[in-house]
């Protein structure tokens, strides 16, 4: 959309975290190490489960990254809500990435199930983001969608009704 590509690596990634690559004062990923993926593998408006848009983006996972260190001591494990935080993330691009104004801010979601976990003998994530509704209005936008996480192409987390908008204001 917007002539944006249909992927983006490590450094269109943090372009978007600088506020580079949908212009300021629109949609912006979080820098790392906040910055849940390290890159985007496929994007669209109209694919996914319900033909209303997708995402789905990877994130290596490395035994030194900084979650860690710090949950738990003796007993590392990532925090589940960086998983969550991480498809919210992807959510808010997509509604970037079609060209739709606004910084994004997460509304909210229905439904999480953790059943597996993420430690540091785990190599890779792979996120899979599948709207359910997008919708610009005069007053509102907004991307509601369901996810899942893999690790290693196990699904471990999964996520309905995840709420994102975008807000000029």
């Amino acid at each position: 959309m917007a002539g944006f590509p249909t992927s983006f690596g490590k450094e269109d990634l943090l372009k978007c975290a600088r506020g580079e690559l949908f212009g300021p004062g629109n949609a912006q990923l979080p820098a790392p190490p906040m910055l849940m993926m390290d890159r985007i593998t496929e994007i669209s408006a109209d694919g996914g489960l319900h033909g209303k848009g997708h995402v789905v983006a990877e994130f290596d996972i490395t035994p030194d990254l900084w979650f860690f260190e710090c949950h738990f001591p003796g007993n590392p494990i990532m925090p589940g809500c960086l998983g969550l935080d991480g498809l919210w993330q992807l959510t808010g691009f997509n509604l970037g990435w079609r060209g739709w104004q606004g910084r994004g801010y997460a509304l909210g979601v229905g439904e999480v199930k953790l059943t597996g976990m993420v430690r540091p003998d785990r190599k890779m994530l792979t996120y899979k983001v599948d709207f359910t509704k997008a919708l610009q209005t005069r007053r509102l936008t907004m991307g509601v969608a369901d996810g899942i996480v893999e690790a290693d192409g196990e699904v471990i987390y999964i996520v309905k009704d995840m709420k994102v908008a975008l807000s000029e204001s």
